[in-house]
């Protein structure tokens, strides 16, 4: 093995809790998939899921991937046995999973958020206008905010 291999290894160790060629092989052996099968059930092309094991490839860029990967994880640690019919819905299932990723600013909430992004995309007097035009009371009251934080008139 190769200096640039062990070292991607050690760096997948880091980032995932272990090298993938690893993790990879347990849940292949575990759930009784092929290589082919769990990259299908990843949403990763065989090659590359293959050089990911192998460490030719150190990180996997698709945060849903890596969702997916706990999940089957979680699927072969319940330790219980599923017949091959279960076994196809939970696959099908997690791959369909995808993975959310949100940036929450500390102390800031949903709704400051919503309203800063918004007072930052349109002018002050759009922003009044939709809020006059729409019959949802909340959303009026968010631009209506937005409107004066664009405008800075209030907040």
């Amino acid at each position: 093995m190769g200096a640039e291999v062990a070292e991607a290894r050690e760096h997948q160790r880091a980032l995932y809790g272990a090298p993938l060629g690893e993790l990879c092989t347990q849940l292949m052996q575990g759930l009784g998939l092929t290589q082919a099968r769990l990259a299908q059930v990843l949403g990763l092309s065989a090659p590359m899921l293959s050089q990911l094991m192998s460490g030719r490839r150190v990180k996997i860029g698709n945060p849903s991937a890596v969702h997916r990967i706990q999940l089957l994880h979680d699927l072969l640690g319940e330790g219980r046995p599923v017949d091959a019919v279960e076994l196809e819905q939970r696959l099908g299932a997690i791959q369909e999973e995808q993975a959310t990723i949100t940036v929450h600013r500390p102390g800031e909430s949903s709704l400051a958020e919503a309203v800063r992004l918004l007072a930052s995309s349109a002018p002050a007097e759009e922003l009044a206008r939709l809020a006059s035009l729409t019959r949802a009371p909340q959303l009026a009251e968010v631009l209506r905010r937005a409107s004066g934080d664009a405008g800075g008139s209030r907040g």
